[in-house]
């Protein structure tokens, strides 16, 4: 049996081939363009020695380039490894050595840390966007003729490898395979959320990122719909965007939502969108109903990680929403509760018992790379082990209490931030906020908010612990309140937490 990711976009340009596949504030290419695009790249990809099997690294930003690089490297059966362009030199290097990645494709503006990276492994880069350049892949791509078709592959080869984001230790490289992959794009677009090619999906997500990649730019690519690429996020800007460019479905993360309905706020022309989807991290439920109001829509909220592939469960609108919860299960995919304290084996618990969320489908990964002791622990009895903790209602309706390794233990007594965090965004003036355990001689653990107010004032801690004594248990509520005027972000939009508690709470 044969079955590549590359089709995705092949097929889109059979079917769909003068419609315009990604508007950017440079171009608009069609899908019959970019997909020759892509074939002439594979062609290039093969006379510098990219074989079937072999490991390419792609470093670039939301860029057209990216997508015809994302397509050629599968084109030529290949595995695109995807580095995010805010890494150290060592950090990039890391994964690099890791992935055995035999070539490098870089941006232009992202040359010199593709270069520090590369250096200790010795792998060859090529330059994107500057054809001048002595290192340039441009004249060797237009000194190729397209290929044919593209290099098929057998469903469980792997097609891209996703690094996750390393909060316990070095990142681990997640395989994902064709199969994966083309069908958590055709599950997303034609049965989770359906969308159509009249859809123009406006992609702030980093596509270097799983979220933005297969939920953003395959799943769009699926139905043949057009994907507006935003470089780097910015509140006005994307309404411009969605205004100029008519976008019906926005994705994004619960920073963007956030400041998307600041933003609408300070402006009288949000436009009205057909759909949202939310994900990876937990979207306080004052947020949902802000955006909801201010752009005239509906926020399905959902859950994933990059081991599965991303989407596991989202609000739907076969089962209807439920605010707070992160929907049903998609199609052909199981999402349970297990005994969190049970790790040899997967120990299922009843509907309403809080335990870790367990997920089983086609959407699981094949395993970490070079990590077959990583793997054998995070998938036990052929359930992946997520490390989130949470639970299932009488309607089937999932819902994320907390990381396992968020939860604080106060006094002997488990604190979820999740829970704090969506109380303490009810108090008037905050705009943002995170929970976090910090270490105490006494109680084990105290529970500490770190709260980011509103555009138009500041946050009376004073005013705020007395709201929170009232509105939350008495081993739950912050006794410790810090004001910062951000919270740090990683490479997909969520907040670190890691690095809140080592600021706060002297963690290394």
């Amino acid at each position: 049996m044969q079955l590549s990711l590359a089709a995705v976009l092949a097929e889109a340009a059979r079917r769909s081939p003068e419609h315009v596949a990604i508007v950017t504030d440079r171009e608009r290419i069609t899908y019959a363009g970019l997909w020759q695009d892509g074939l002439r790249h594979a062609a290039a990809l093969q006379s510098l020695g990219v074989s079937p099997g072999d490991r390419v690294a792609l470093l670039a930003g939301n860029v057209t380039d990216f997508a015809r690089c994302y397509y050629g490297v599968l084109a030529a059966g290949a595995t695109v490894v995807t580095i995010p362009p805010m890494l150290s030199p060592e950090e990039a290097g890391y994964l690099l050595s890791d992935s055995g990645a035999s070539l490098v494709l870089a941006r232009g503006e992202f040359a010199g840390l593709a270069r520090a990276a590369a250096d200790s492994s010795g792998v060859p880069v090529r330059t994107l966007g500057e054809p001048h350049r002595p290192d340039a892949l441009e004249p060797v791509v237009e000194a190729s003729e397209p290929l044919v078709s593209y290099v098929s592959r057998a469903p469980d080869d792997v097609a891209v490898v996703f690094y996750t984001s390393g909060t316990t230790g070095r990142p681990k490289g997640a395989l994902l395979t064709h199969l994966n992959l083309v069908m958590n794009a055709t599950v997303n677009a034609f049965d989770a959320h359906p969308l159509s090619g009249d859809d123009v999906v406006l992609g702030c997500l980093p596509l270097f990122h799983t979220f933005g990649q297969s939920v953003a730019m395959n799943t769009t690519f699926r139905v043949g719909a057009t994907l507006v690429l935003q470089e780097r996020f910015d509140p006005d800007d994307a309404i411009d965007l969605m205004r100029a460019e008519g976008v019906t479905v926005f994705d994004g993360v619960p920073t963007m939502f956030v400041r998307l309905a600041e933003a609408a706020a300070r402006r009288d022309d949000a436009p009205s969108l057909r759909f949202c989807v939310s994900g990876g991290a937990s979207l306080p439920v004052v947020v949902l109903d802000r955006f909801e109001k201010a752009f005239s829509t509906t926020l399905y909220e959902g859950y994933g990680l990059s081991e599965t592939s991303p989407t596991a469960s989202v609000n739907q609108p076969l089962f209807g929403t439920r605010a707070g919860s992160v929907g049903h299960p998609i199609w052909g995919v199981e999402v349970e509760i297990a005994r969190a304290d049970v790790d040899e084996r997967v120990a299922l618990l009843k509907t309403g018992e809080h335990g870790e969320i367990v997920v089983r489908g086609h959407n699981v990964f094949a395993g970490y790379l070079n990590a077959p002791e990583a793997t054998a622990a995070a998938v036990v009895d052929g359930w992946f082990r997520t490390g989130d903790i949470g639970f299932k209602d009488a309607e089937g309706f999932v819902h994320i209490v907390d990381r396992k390794k968020d939860l604080i233990i106060r006094g002997g007594f488990n604190v979820y931030p999740r829970e704090v965090e969506e109380a303490l965004m009810r108090f008037p003036g905050i705009a943002q906020v995170a929970v976090i355990g910090l270490p105490d001689a006494e109680l084990g653990e105290e529970v500490c908010a770190v709260v980011v107010p509103a555009e138009d004032g500041g946050v009376d801690t004073a005013a705020l612990d007395a709201w929170a004594r009232e509105h939350l248990g008495k081993h739950k509520y912050p006794r410790r309140v810090e004001v910062v005027t951000d919270l740090p972000l990683g490479p997909s939009h969520k907040v670190l937490k890691r690095e809140l508690r080592a600021r706060f709470g002297g963690e290394n």
